[in-house]
């Protein structure tokens, strides 16, 4: 009985240990140590215990618990509301999609009734009397596919009069938003789901181009309409938007006439102009319509002067469906139909007018993806670097964006004229004189010395053959020294800082600074956006140039650069700036733009590089070669490259025609890097990111590595070898670690050859670009002494292990690796051709 006693005095005082009850005091001293750390170490709890005469009582090992519990709550509350989350956004695009599926029933209904009374009419005699239910049916379906028809004009001149329009506008958007008024088809590429961008589509066979997207955000329906309101904002495309007038309506509504202005997005097309109306109002479930069409004579209203320089476009009804989600957030369908005159531009350009794809990516994509950005900047999803604020790096892109297309346009109004040619018509000077003027409007900067100086811009137009966006602006970014003169780089950071009179710089021995690193800056939401610095590492030329060994920097943008994602424009924009980067800092950005043009206009007309005059005066018969003729891959692009420069106006046509020079130079080396993409008679190989080589000899190397690694170590590289060549390169390309092959010339650095997948992206590069750098740039000190102290064993022997190290990408970046294996490849004939190393479980540091 004594002992069963003490056995549950001491089950008591175990339960009293185990289990304690804190008081308020307690675990508020608690809460506020686990704010500043949720995991203390031991050291820090005795600290804790000594520090709080509140807890003087409680044991360390019972507040470790507490810490591990707390976290542990802290866990499971986190993934409560992740959850809940997940699950609100699953049912509300549960129910986006069911509204899409009773759309698309309505729309394949209508569909089998014009079929049955097409086949109805092909049956019946002329002249028969028919039932003419199918007929109406048809006739309301095209009286729907195009409301206006038949329409008696409205008058406008009067408030009643612009509510009639108003109106009529707000019911022809919303059956197309959520209706078969337009015949959508889902964008290739844009697949829904809950973790997709939404439902996006595209107009087939209607009156100008289309699209529509249909998706859930996170913020409130009024901020939503806010937004996009604010078109300028979030249209990279919009140059300006003036709301002339609002008119209040009866029934809590408003009526804007807007006159908006659009950029041309290469240099040989005209800019775009719009009057509009946009009617803003409430629908009986809470939703919020905003809807704008075009006032013209046949739409009911007056239209607007023509605008010197512009081309009058039409915007028919189009807006935005904003309804309340149930727990918070927006369902929100996008709605873009204009008709942009494709046919006052030359032909070679009329995809860029009337394609519905580009129209989706430039402007419906853009707006939905601007309000995801806004959402997660809101709920601190997103963190930036350098101490900036989201509003403050959102504003750099827009002036970047918006400074290279004034340079692209060169409007009359911003104070450009065009300078005179010396001769050549392939690239174009325009000269603004009023640089205070431009850089104040445009830049947001003031302090830019104005006496005597102006702004200079050269730009050119080139049409690619087979040179997918994405491919060549990733390679222009991650390899400047391909395309850029150190020397014009110097230029242009120096005329920023500069207070007096300078000369005009000339190319120097020695290229470009020994490397350029990319410092991330900001990134949008699905990363088809990324703000970045770039240090342009300087050096000496001279010793009297010492002076001029500092690093320089870049502000760049870049976007479009994932081949696999579903887009038609990709952008390199950048501008030189000082170490200081105000927030006010003036930008004079320069860079290149590239887009798809829709295969379905193309023709046989032009080589694969040209300038895109030249293919305008040749027209669609000439110029093409025979193998391009025949190739079963017919993709073309339109390059536009843009370079600003200031200047003395006693000094203006010497620097015109450095930047001429200088222009024609980038062209050229954009020719090169093109060929190289696509070879003649061949597809395009995508090079770097998700690429495959097909180069007559890869297969045949693979062969060699593969079999070289079985007669050094005895042990397979890639399994049993395979029947054929091109299998055993597919599974060296594919394999996990990182392969490389180099030089083996005795009286120079090894240069790489070739590398698989994961060599490639160990280094941060591409097939194309790794024949530019050595063995000893991407082993630290540690890796070369290791390298040279085995070299004479690989010679030997044949093959060598080297112990764990780091290497460096081609961007900057260290990546570490547990192991490295060095074997000579040799041929048929075993004589030694190349130098293989395999970096086993390699990963960026």
């Amino acid at each position: 009985m004594a002992a069963y006693c003490n056995k549950n005095q001491q089950q008591q005082q175990m339960d009293i240990s185990k289990y304690v009850r804190y008081t308020p005091e307690q675990v508020e001293a608690l809460e506020r140590v686990y704010n500043e750390c949720p995991k203390p170490t031991s050291l820090r709890r005795q600290q804790l215990i000594r520090e709080c005469p509140i807890l003087s009582n409680i044991e360390p090992k019972q507040i470790k618990v507490w810490f591990q519990n707390r976290r542990c709550r802290e866990k499971q509350r986190k993934e409560s509301f992740r959850l809940q989350t997940v699950n609100r956004k699953l049912t509300a695009m549960n129910k986006l999609l069911m509204e899409e599926n009773d759309r698309l029933q309505k729309q394949v209904s209508h569909l089998v009734y014009e079929n049955g009374y097409m086949r109805h009419q092909l049956h019946v005699p002329s002249g028969t009397t028919t039932d003419n239910s199918c007929e109406s049916v048809v006739m309301s379906g095209q009286q729907q596919q195009n409301p206006t028809a038949q329409q008696p004009p409205k008058d406008a001149s009067s408030p009643a009069g612009l509510l009639a329009i108003a109106e009529e506008s707000l019911a022809q958007f919303l059956s197309k938003a959520t209706g078969t008024a337009v015949n959508w088809v889902q964008m290739i590429g844009m697949k829904p789901g809950p973790d997709s961008i939404g439902i996006v589509a595209v107009s087939r066979n209607c009156n100008g181009v289309a699209a529509r997207v249909c998706s859930l955000v996170s913020l409130e329906p009024s901020k939503v309409a806010e937004i996009l309101k604010d078109r300028s904002t979030w249209f990279r495309d919009c140059r300006c938007l003036d709301i002339l007038s609002v008119i209040p309506t009866g029934i809590g509504g408003t009526i804007e006439l807007i006159y908006m202005q659009t950029y041309a997005p290469t240099t040989l097309a005209v800019a775009r102009d719009f009057w509009t109306l946009r009617y803003t109002t409430s629908l009986e479930d809470g939703s919020i319509v905003i809807c704008e069409r075009s006032l013209t004579s046949t739409t009911g209203g007056p239209s607007g002067p023509q605008t010197s320089g512009f081309v009058r476009a039409e915007m028919l009804p189009s807006g935005y469906l904003i309804r309340p989600c149930e727990g918070g957030g927006s369902i929100i369908h996008i709605v873009d139909h204009a008709d942009l005159d494709a046919w006052s531009v030359p032909e070679v350009l009329r995809p860029l007018y009337d394609s519905s794809k580009i129209l989706a990516q430039k402007m419906t994509i853009a707006a939905l993806r601007y309000i995801r950005q806004i959402a997660q900047e809101s709920s601190g999803e997103i963190q930036y670097g350098g101490g900036r604020q989201p509003a403050v790096l959102r504003t750099f892109s827009q002036r970047l964006c918006r400074g290279f297309n004034d340079a692209v346009n060169g409007f009359l109004d911003d104070g450009w004229s065009l300078l005179d040619s010396d001769g050549m018509e392939d690239v174009t000077v325009m000269v603004n004189s009023s640089p205070n003027k431009y850089f104040g409007s445009q830049y947001g900067g003031s302090a830019f010395p104005s006496i005597g100086r102006g702004v200079l811009c050269a730009k050119a137009s080139m049409l690619l053959q087979n040179v997918p966006p994405a491919i060549l602006i990733r390679f222009l970014r991650e390899h400047r020294s391909e395309w850029a003169d150190y020397g014009i780089d110097a230029y242009s950071v120096a005329c920023l800082k500069a207070a007096s009179p300078y000369g005009v710089p000339c190319p120097r021995p020695g290229g470009f600074p020994n490397s350029h690193v990319i410092l991330p800056l900001a990134h949008t939401v699905e990363h088809e956006e990324f703000l970045e610095v770039v240090r342009l590492e300087g050096h000496a030329f001279s010793p009297e140039d010492m002076a001029l060994a500092r690093d320089m920097y870049l502000l760049q943008l870049a976007n479009g650069l994932d081949e696999n994602a579903v887009g038609a424009c990709a952008e390199l924009v950048f501008a030189p700036i000082d170490e200081s980067f105000a927030d006010d800092a003036p930008l004079l950005p320069s860079g290149f733009r590239v887009i798809q043009l829709d295969p379905k206009s193309d023709g046989a007309g032009a080589t694969r590089t040209l300038d895109l005059a030249s293919t305008l005066e040749v027209g669609s018969g000439g110029g093409r070669s025979s193998g391009d003729a025949n190739s079963s891959y017919n993709l073309r692009s339109v390059l536009t490259i843009a370079f600003q420069f200031t200047f003395e106006n006693h000094l203006r046509e010497s620097v015109a025609a450095m930047a001429r020079q200088y222009v024609r130079s980038v062209v050229g080396s954009v020719q090169r890097v093109a060929m190289a993409i696509s070879p003649s008679g061949l597809s395009p190989r995508p090079l770097g990111t998700k690429s495959f080589p097909v180069s007559p000899e890869a297969p045949t190397l693979a062969r060699w590595i593969n079999r070289s690694y079985r007669v050094y170590t005895g042990e397979e590289l890639l399994g049993s070898d395979p029947l054929s060549g091109d299998a055993v390169l597919k599974q060296l390309w594919h394999h996990s670690d990182a392969v490389l092959c180099c030089s083996m010339k005795s009286n120079a650095s090894p240069v790489l050859t070739f590398a698989n997948q994961a060599g490639l992206d160990m280094l941060e590069t591409t097939l194309l670009a790794l024949q530019d750098i050595t063995l000893e740039k991407i082993l630290d000190e540690n890796g070369r002494k290791a390298l040279f102290s085995e070299f004479p064993k690989i010679m030997q022997q044949g093959f060598a292990y080297l112990p764990a190290g780091i290497c460096i990408s081609s961007m900057g970046r260290p990546s570490s690796y547990e192991q490295a294996a060095a074997w000579k490849v040799l041929d048929d004939d075993d004589s030694n051709q190349c130098l293989s190393f395999m970096f086993t479980n390699w990963s960026f540091v």
